[in-house]
């Protein structure tokens, strides 16, 4: 018996991601990459997070460091995330705060929480494909989130009604979004909390690039601009999902939620059900290297990235041919390309590895609805400056061949 036959319906809908399959050629000679959306480790504060996991293994904290916790998280680095996020305007309690294996076990869990089998989930088009990922094990239907658009929000009941559906959550990355690298405008902020007020639904505010500004005034994450309408984190329906992977490290696999304490409260029950806590030695690691030098580190971060995005936009308008658009973006790590309707991307890709020796990610997966075929996303972050013009010169050199 083939125990394939087995398998619940739920995986009908998990699809291996491309980007992580993409990432398997990093190692391949003289491949200039612009597929993985992560960190330079040239960057990582490696000689911190050595101290780091020294102290915590020193004898009069190795039994904490290396014994099961609690599920909730480390205090003092809940401590530390409850100071942060009222420097960006959330104020809360350290109930509000949950520690997760990366953002995207918080993204998963949310998926759980609040998605039964056909529930309505609202994602840009495109979106983070990694949220798909962990929404799909839920087997929702998708709508298009356009916050600031024309489109009502009974419209958005009615399309789910006729499904028997009920809209659940509004997914976003409203600053420098993964794919698109665009940032939601205040008036946009402010536009989803109404629509979601007038569908009763929950938003998830996905702020993995939010530290990652490189020019422009920062605008409120959605939680802040709720709690100044409303006066609480208790009466928000705004979930804050946090990472150190783009900022510290994405290795120890450390994120965070800042929710209303019943979310987080069942959030506990889901992890506890999981896998019981995040690593406590990594915990306390994350948590010596923010207090000692995340401020600086950060800068130093904008300033790399900020100078590789630069060198992106430069080459690409130095070597893209007529029809190609692309955005700008004001941080983050990506910039995201729209090629005349007739090129599939995909199709590009298998002869710019061969051709060229580039990689990118072909824009489809970003898509829940399998459009966006003319679309790709480049991210600036590993490549030094010179890397990232010779590789756009030789997508645009393949790009002008048709």
């Amino acid at each position: 018996m083939l125990l394939q036959q087995l398998f619940a319906t739920r995986t009908h809908r998990m699809k291996a991601s491309e980007i992580r399959e993409l990432l398997k050629l990093l190692n391949r000679p003289g491949l200039l990459s612009f597929a993985g959306g992560i960190p330079d480790p040239d960057l990582f504060p490696a000689a911190e997070f050595s101290a780091a996991f020294q102290a915590a293994l020193q004898p009069d904290q190795q039994a904490q460091a290396l014994q099961y916790s609690v599920s909730e998280g480390y205090l003092p680095l809940r401590r530390w995330i409850k100071g942060e996020m009222a420097r960006m305007g959330v104020p809360c309690d350290i109930d509000n705060i949950l520690i997760t294996s990366g953002s995207q076990q918080a993204l998963d869990y949310l998926g759980k929480l609040f998605l039964s089998p056909n529930d309505t989930a609202l994602v840009g088009w495109p979106t983070y494909l990694g949220a798909l990922a962990a929404f799909n094990a839920y087997e929702p239907r998708y709508d298009q989130l356009n916050p600031g658009g024309n489109r009502s929000p009974d419209s958005y009941q009615e399309a789910a009604g006729a499904v028997g559906s009920l809209v659940k959550f509004a997914y976003l990355s409203p600053d420098f979004a993964n794919p698109t690298g665009e940032t939601l405008s205040l008036s946009g902020r402010n536009a989803l909390l109404e629509m979601a007020e007038q569908l009763d639904c929950a938003v998830i505010e996905d702020g993995a690039y939010q530290a990652l500004r490189y020019e422009g005034a920062a605008i409120p994450p959605v939680l802040a601009l709720e709690i100044a309408q409303k006066g609480s984190i208790e009466d928000c329906r705004t979930i804050y999902c946090g990472s150190f992977s783009k900022t510290l490290s994405p290795g120890l696999r450390m994120g965070w939620v800042v929710a209303t304490k019943p979310v987080i409260a069942q959030m506990v029950l889901l992890k506890q059900a999981a896998d019981l806590h995040s690593p406590t030695l990594n915990q306390m690691a994350v948590h010596q290297v923010a207090e000692a030098c995340f401020d600086s580190h950060v800068a130093g971060l904008r300033q790399a990235y900020g100078t590789r995005r630069d060198a992106m936009l430069s080459a690409l308008q130095d070597f893209m041919p007529d029809g190609v658009s692309w955005t700008r973006p004001e941080g983050g790590m990506f910039v995201w390309l729209t090629l005349p309707p007739h090129i599939d991307t995909a199709e590009v890709l298998a002869r710019a590895l061969d051709q060229e020796n580039i990689a990118f990610v072909p824009g489809q997966a970003f898509f829940a609805d399998g459009q966006g075929c003319n679309t790709l996303r480049l991210s600036f972050s590993v490549l030094n400056e010179a890397e990232i013009r010779t590789g756009i010169e030789r997508l645009g050199r393949l790009l002008k061949q048709g």
